[in-house]
């Protein structure tokens, strides 16, 4: 599985401990930046994770900043992106299982390295339950979506 990952400047330090863990996990790791300290617009970054996920060119993404909250709320105006910030491993894996989330946001200013590789790994290892009543839930989500963006529903 490919796995894209982003951060802005508040979450490069978190993103850059986090894309060696990744890979040791056995996922190919797209980098799209930030590639330094300076200061970058977390919507930005957001954006271009969003729109390499929708794209194809991962399956999942981990985009991080300072809190991990304007990130997320960036990543989720895209259509087909559905991005949770999450602190705790019970919520990274249960928000692909029931939820299909599709991108783990994470607060480079809030949760140490350590912390991060056990949500990562949690979010990486889940897999959507394709039961009943997550799919009709999910459905509805994509219907939501849908009636704002005009886009057809596909699922």
């Amino acid at each position: 599985m490919k796995i894209v990952i982003a951060a802005d400047h508040a979450g490069f330090d978190l993103k850059e401990s986090l894309k060696g863990y990744i890979s040791q996990l056995g996922y190919e790791v797209v980098d799209l930046g930030t590639h330094s300290t300076d200061a970058v617009d977390y919507p930005d970054v957001a954006q271009s994770l969003g729109e390499a996920i929708v794209a194809g060119q991962g399956e999942r993404g981990v985009l991080i900043c300072g809190s991990g909250v304007g990130a997320n709320v960036a990543a989720n105006k895209i259509p087909g992106i559905r991005a949770a910030i999450c602190h705790d491993t019970y919520s990274a894996a249960q928000g692909v299982e029931h939820d299909d989330m599709n991108v783990l946001t994470l607060g480079g200013r809030v949760i140490g390295v350590e912390v991060g590789k056990s949500l990562v790994e949690a979010f990486l290892s889940a897999e959507f339950s394709g039961d009943e009543r997550h799919l009709r839930r999910l459905n509805k989500i994509k219907a939501i979506e849908a009636s704002y963006t005009g886009s057809k529903q596909d699922g």
